[in-house]
């Protein structure tokens, strides 16, 4: 069976951070460092409420696919376009729970813009976008 030597050691981690201070020393008080998300970037959060249901409209024409695309597209005047990381829709089946990166591609004036825009000829505008999003597993 074949072997290796581990010339750069097993202590170290096998991701990089979101953080440029390395690895905290051990007598470091972790509880006060912040928060430590090795799983990808920073994420900007959003709920858009639709005044309608959406919950049988996640077609390509449909009104989750379309906000999708508006915001992976980007326009001029409703965001810059951005990377949808998650998404939901929850169980009252109005609510659309988004995490978009990079964080600053979108506000609420902008994201709505952009589902308002992308959803104007199925007839399901959207009423309201917060900064908060509520994800529930199965």
């Amino acid at each position: 069976m074949a072997t290796f030597a581990k010339t750069n050691g097993s202590t170290q981690p096998v991701f990089n951070l979101d953080v440029r201070n390395g690895s905290p020393a051990q007598t470091a008080a972790l509880n006060i460092a912040g928060p430590v998300q090795p799983q990808g970037p920073k994420l900007d959060f959003f709920s858009l409420v639709a005044n309608g249901n959406i919950s049988l409209t996640g077609g390509v024409n449909g009104y989750v696919g379309n906000v999708l695309q508006a915001i992976q597209n980007g326009t001029t005047d409703a965001g810059a376009g951005g990377t949808v990381a998650m998404y939901q829709v929850a169980a009252d089946g109005v609510t659309l729970s988004l995490a978009i990166y990079p964080t600053g591609a979108y506000t609420t004036a902008t994201l709505v813009a952009a589902a308002q825009t992308a959803n104007a000829t199925i007839g399901i505008p959207t009423a309201n976008v917060s900064t908060t999003a509520s994800f529930t597993t199965v």
